[in-house]
């Protein structure tokens, strides 16, 4: 057995319950496209492109509940970014 914790509890995916990422205050991709209403690989690059606020560290995105839900109550506007600003999205 390992004592890495299980890959449901990274804030990456690769589980399907979401009640430990509540408990922790991080969130699953998967989640986020719920809640967004689109899809994974959408999210991931919305995540690359630093649209939503999270960290990688590896080949993992860690996305905090706080500061994604901060970040969906002023619909993604930066703080820092000034007036007139908005985030824009490439898909490739």
């Amino acid at each position: 057995m390992s004592n890495r914790p299980p890959a449901a509890q990274s804030g990456t995916g690769g589980g399907t319950s979401g009640s430990n990422q509540s408990l922790s205050g991080r969130m699953l991709v998967e989640e986020v496209a719920a809640r967004l209403n689109i899809g994974r690989q959408a999210v991931y690059t919305m995540l690359e492109q630093k649209i939503i606020p999270a960290i990688r560290l590896g080949r993992r995105w860690i996305i905090t509940r706080h500061a994604y839900e901060q970040w969906e109550r002023t619909c993604g506007m930066r703080r820092e970014t000034g007036l007139g600003s908005q985030p824009e999205v490439t898909v490739n």
